[in-house]
């Protein structure tokens, strides 16, 4: 049996990263352990792996907040946490973008898929996308996450949850406004 969604505004958190790269797998592992938690029912907490059009469709269904949960370098020291406000201003793929590539898109370029598609049926992307990110120390072909990173983790679910319910972070993790998100 379907439930109907949750009335009001939705909210996905949506882990990515590849658990065969190391530290890659932050996201995974994070939207794991938070999957665990209680949690209001609007809501929705996903391991989207690699599947980054598997997202894009899936945010079709009408989602007020996307948070994103990935291994972001941004040139700190391993383990450090980032949140990053994502531009919604309905950026396109840049010229001489690649062809996509279902298990190696970016959550850039889903996010302009997803504007394509909500111009195609006249939907709405979300009015507000977060990077939760983490500083990763080795992106290298292994399985496990670096000790900083694996240490990461619980303070990340914490900083989640304080967004999910607070809208804000503390002090604990640096702000940053990004355009694009490299990770």
């Amino acid at each position: 049996m379907n439930l109907p969604p949750p009335a009001g505004p939705r909210t996905l958190v949506a882990g990515i990263g590849n658990i065969f790269l190391g530290d890659d797998g932050f996201g995974v592992e994070t939207v794991r352990r938070l999957a665990g938690r209680d949690l209001p029912g609007h809501i929705e907490v996903v391991d989207i792996g690699v599947r980054g059009v598997h997202l894009a469709y899936q945010l079709l269904d009408g989602y007020d907040t996307l948070v994103l949960v990935d291994a972001t370098a941004r040139g700190e020291a391993p383990g450090t946490l980032y949140v990053i406000e994502h531009d919604v201003g309905g950026r396109s793929p840049s010229p001489g973008a690649p062809a996509l590539d279902g298990h190696r898109m970016t959550p850039d370029t889903v996010l302009a898929l997803l504007g394509t598609l909500c111009a195609g049926i006249g939907g709405a992307p979300p009015r507000r996308v977060l990077v939760v990110g983490c500083e990763p120390a080795s992106v290298d072909e292994r399985i496990g996450l670096s000790a900083p990173v694996s240490d990461a983790v619980p303070e990340a679910v914490r900083l989640i949850e304080e967004l999910l319910h607070d809208g804000e972070p503390g002090e604990s993790a640096p702000r940053a406004t990004a355009g694009e998100i490299s990770t």
